[in-house]
Parts: C-alpha cells; sequence; structure tokens
C-alpha cells in the first residue's frame, strides 16, 4: 500500500515534494493575457516582415468563452480599422488582410513554476479553420523576455498533453496557452475561416484520477 501510494503521488504530480505541476485550460475567470505579434504578408504580396508585438485585450484576440458550455472558441483575427495598412484596398467587406497576425492567450505565472516539469492538458474539441493554425505551448522566459524555452503543438481535435522542464532560476516567467496566426479577417467575413473550440475542463478521468491520488495520499500520511 506504501508503494502504491507513492508511485501514484509521484505520478500524478499531486504530492508537495513532487517536482511537477499539471495545468488545465481555465474558463473566463482565469488570468488569461493576450499579446499580438504583427507582420507583413509574406512575398510576393509583401515582405514579410515583423512590424510590432504588443499587449493585447483577450477580447480583441477574438476569442469567446462559454463558461456554461465549458468551451473557449478561438476566431481569425479581426481589425476594425478600414486603413490600407490593415486590409489590401482599405477595410471592408469582402477586402482581404494585409498582415499576418499571431494572437497570443496565455495564462503566466512568475516565480511558480520554475524549477518544475510542467504539464499542460486539454481537449480540442473541434478544429475547422482551413487556413489559419493554432498551436499549443508552454513557454519559459528569462526574466527580462531575452529569451526562452518552449514545447508546442500544433492544435488537432481531441485530447493534448505538452509538458517542459523548466529553468529554475529566479524571476522567469511561465506561459502556457494557445497561439492562432494566419491573415486578419474583416469581422463581417469571419465564418468561412472557422473556428477552434476546446474545453476548459479536465476529462471526468482525469478528475477522477487527481482525486484518487489525493486521497490515497491523505490517507499515507
Amino acid at each position: 500500500m506504501r508503494r502504491f501510494c507513492a508511485l501514484l503521488c509521484v505520478g500524478m504530480a499531486t504530492c508537495s515534494m513532487a517536482a511537477a505541476t499539471t495545468v488545465t485550460v481555465g474558463d473566463s475567470t482565469s488570468p488569461w493575457l493576450g499579446f499580438m505579434n504583427v507582420s507583413n504578408l509574406p512575398a510576393p504580396q509583401g515582405d514579410g516582415a515583423f512590424q510590432f508585438g504588443s499587449g493585447w485585450g483577450v477580447p480583441d484576440l477574438v476569442t469567446t468563452f462559454d463558461d456554461g458550455a465549458n468551451t473557449l472558441t478561438l476566431s481569425p483575427n479581426t481589425v476594425n480599422d478600414p486603413d490600407p495598412y490593415w486590409y489590401i484596398g482599405g477595410g471592408g467587406p469582402g477586402q482581404p488582410g494585409n498582415k499576418i497576425m499571431e494572437a497570443n492567450l496565455y495564462i503566466e505565472e512568475t516565480d511558480v513554476l520554475n524549477g518544475q516539469t510542467v504539464t499542460f492538458e486539454g481537449n480540442i474539441l473541434s478544429d475547422t479553420m482551413p487556413i489559419h493554425e493554432t498551436v499549443i505551448f508552454i513557454k519559459d522566459f528569462a526574466p527580462d523576455y531575452s529569451s526562452f524555452n518552449v514545447t508546442e503543438i500544433v492544435a488537432t481535435p481531441g485530447p493534448f498533453s505538452i509538458s517542459l522542464a523548466t529553468d529554475p532560476g529566479l524571476g522567469r516567467h511561465v506561459q502556457y496557452g494557445f497561439a492562432t496566426t494566419g491573415v486578419n479577417v474583416w469581422e463581417t467575413d469571419v465564418a468561412p475561416f472557422g473556428t477552434v473550440v476546446i474545453g476548459t475542463v479536465p476529462e471526468p478521468t482525469s478528475l477522477a484520477l487527481l482525486g484518487l491520488a489525493g486521497l490515497v495520499c491523505l490517507r499515507r500520511r
């Protein structure tokens, strides 16, 4: 019984001494942040040059939480600005986008997850985006954000689980979340470009196993 408890606690990362943490997709009340990287279109339409990166509000990333249905929906990026900088020929229905936008939706922890093996788990319920791409990531940034380690996978329908052994240094920032990349789309034209729908609660089996591990560890104590 003692051996079973030890193995289960280490494997599920629920015992306090285990240097591992499993994180899952939070709902709208979680401390989500947004960041947008913008580049010119690649050749032959443009030169592909990076333009800027800045913090964006979570709704401006075109993300929609439905806490009643336990879902998060990611859509193509839109900019409600008719300037030709954003849309070829000026913004309006039917006008093609003039930028490649990488919308990052993530949760960041500083001096919380460093020095641990962080596992990010969840479930992609559907992906109907024909052109845009969403990746799932864990990033471990230096204190000044000058460099980072990363693990990432392309989002595909079904459960996902990725892990990263983070640096133990002080002041490091660990982020986990999603990045959707593709050309910007005028807000009335997004339907044909599809969505990615993500479940915001762990699968029932995972919850049951986590609960079991906790009970066994308490009994061992």
